[in-house]
């Protein structure tokens, strides 16, 4: 499939809010199609001390207000799939090896059976190393990216979504950008709907030429907080290391809640709630909803 066919499908998908249906040309089949919800919830007691440990049984969620069965669950230490998507256009010609310097840091960080894949962009997206647990591979990887060309940001966090919706089990995507965006296919609010309805965790981090675009922060800003990830701003070069070490410890603190997604009669968008059962004053951070298949 092109890159053109893809960023058609993913706009279409992201205008709509539901994919396209494919006509089954074969004779009939008989299966079950089961249609799985994944939440990510991260739990902060009443001091914003992380809270690890819990099991399904400590967790309840509703689907647009009515209770749901947890069919699957992953715990804080379960390890987890990472997709760095780091911005190579020209615009980071200068700040590029503070960059990849934090960028190794936080590879060493990931636990020996956690795995990252390294995309890079500029008017197009590039898979620079495949998901692997191999982290010399993927230093490698970062080690050779260089600065060029203009920025296609929201062309490739489609893409890089769509992408790792394909793995099983926690996943996560991590994006540096340093430019706004003046290439890309799909628009802003496109983009946003395609991470919002592939549910997959966005941890944004903005720097130089990005910050001055307030509705490419603000944009940047929704993703994170829609998807359950956080969003970043980075003032000072020397201040990326910081921000990537707060994304590490964030991600190891993580839980996974899965249910079987209810029928509906209209594709339209439905809110997710999670809370705990156990009493506390507690803060729980997810998405916020889902688009229905």
């Amino acid at each position: 499939m092109t890159r053109r066919t893809v960023l058609a499908s993913l706009l279409a998908a992201a205008v709509s809010g539901t994919p396209r249906r494919l006509l089954a040309q074969s004779s009939p089949s008989f299966s079950v199609d089961v249609r799985m919800v994944e939440v990510y919830a991260t739990v902060f007691d009443e001091h914003g001390r992380y809270v690890d440990g819990l099991d399904r049984d400590a967790f309840e969620i509703r689907d647009d207000g009515k209770p749901q069965s947890i069919l699957d669950f992953g715990g804080t230490s379960d390890p987890l799939a990472c997709a760095l998507l780091l911005d190579t256009t020209g615009s980071m010609e200068k700040v590029l090896p503070q960059v990849r310097s934090s960028i190794l840091e936080f590879i060493d960080k990931l636990g020996p059976l956690e795995s990252i894949a390294i995309y890079t962009f500029d008017t197009g997206l590039r898979l620079r190393q495949e998901f692997t647990t191999d982290k010399l591979a993927a230093r490698r990887a970062v080690m050779r990216t260089r600065a060029g060309g203009e920025t296609a940001l929201f062309d490739a966090l489609a893409q890089t979504a769509h992408e790792i919706a394909k793995r099983k089990g926690k996943k996560v995507i991590v994006l540096f950008t340093d430019g706004q965006d003046n290439a890309s296919a799909l628009s802003a609010a496109a983009a946003e709907n395609s991470a919002r309805k592939i549910g997959v965790p966005v941890y944004t981090i903005a720097e130089g030429e990005a910050l001055e675009s307030k509705s490419l922060i603000g944009t940047l800003r929704d993703i994170a907080r829609k998807t359950g990830g956080t969003a970043s701003v980075v003032r000072k070069p020397e201040d990326v290391s910081a921000v990537f070490d707060e994304i590490s410890s964030d991600l190891q603190h993580t839980y996974l809640i899965s249910y079987k997604a209810p029928p509906v009669s209209e594709p339209r968008w439905r809110t997710i709630q999670v809370a705990l059962r156990q009493p506390g004053k507690y803060k729980i951070r997810a998405k916020q909803g889902y688009f229905p298949d």
